[in-house]
This record gives C-alpha cells, structure tokens and sequence, in this order.
C-alpha cells in the first residue's frame, strides 16, 4: 500500500518505540549539503555545530524523537576503501550521536550474503516505510511510503542483520 509522503519531521513524530535508517548509496548529492561538502573537500572543514543552521533542525528533531523514548538507529553500508563523500559522512557523525541517534557502520564486503532492499529507507516502529529514492548521481527524487508488512519484515530483516555486523561509529576508522 502506497502513501503520501510526510515531512521527515511528520515521520518521526509519528513513531512510538523505534526509528531506524539505511543508508546503502558510497556517495548522495543531495542539494541541501552541497556546499558543505565542496567547502569539506576544499578546506577539511565540516561544520559540526549541533546548533548551526545547517545541523539544528535535525538535532532538534532527533533530540525530540529520543526524548519521547523512541531508538533512533541509522546504519551505513560502505564501499571501502571509503570516498570522499564517506569521509565526509564520518567527519560530522559526531553530531548525529551527540543528537542521540545510534549509528553503526558496515563494509560491504560484509554484507555480499544480506538481503537487502533496493533503496534506502526508514523503518518507523517496524510498519511503516519511507523510501528515499536517488538518481545516479545521488540526487533526491524524492520519498514514497509503504505499508505493506511483507516489505516491512524484508526492511526490518535486513536492517537488524546489517546492524548486528556493524561497526559503532566510536570504533570504525576510516580507511
């Protein structure tokens, strides 16, 4: 079953016990971060200002999230050696843990025997879908929702698999 697409405030509003997040793409261009990212690339600066325009909304919201009790837990499968992009990714996850989010990352070498979905996704509370779907150059073309509960279980299966070989993002160095 097909729905529309919330905000991703709506989105994690909504859920009650857990929020969880693949991301599978080594490189997004997606156009709210891309003057972060060229400013990384040209200087090694990332801005990791939990404050920040840049950063606050989303902190804010997970702040939010994690304050009702709610698990946020986003996972990252990686091509390594890791990009650019990857490096950029890991220089300001900080933020993201700091926020209280949970994040977790997995060579891809590890996960050639891990079912896994055709795109990215949240998976709120085990039931619902959001889809994030990307062009090949990594730019959004937008979300759809899903709450079809075979495809939830694949999202869910695969997501705790992937979780379970990850590693913290404390003890995953760069290579």
């Amino acid at each position: 079953m097909t729905q529309s697409v919330p905000s991703f405030a709506d989105l994690l509003d909504s859920a009650e016990r857990t929020a969880v997040h693949l991301e599978m793409r080594d490189a997004y261009g997606v156009a709210g971060e891309a003057d972060d990212f060229e400013h990384w690339r040209r200087t090694g600066e990332r801005d990791t200002d939990p404050a920040s325009p840049y950063w606050g909304p989303w902190v804010e919201l997970i702040r939010r999230t994690v304050g009702r009790g709610v698990v946020v837990r986003r996972a990252r499968i990686v091509s390594e050696p890791v990009n650019d992009y990857i490096r950029y990714e890991h220089a300001a996850t900080d933020v993201n843990v700091q926020a209280g989010e949970q994040v977790r990352w997995l060579p891809r070498r590890r996960a050639s025997d891990i079912a896994l979905p055709g795109n990215d996704f949240w998976l709120i509370d085990g039931q619902l879908i959001r889809w994030n779907h990307f062009t090949g150059a990594g730019a959004s073309r937008g979300g759809e929702m899903s709450s079809d509960p075979a495809t939830a279980k694949l999202c869910a299966d695969a997501f705790e698999t992937v979780w379970d070989r990850a590693i913290p993002h404390e003890h995953y160095e760069i290579s």
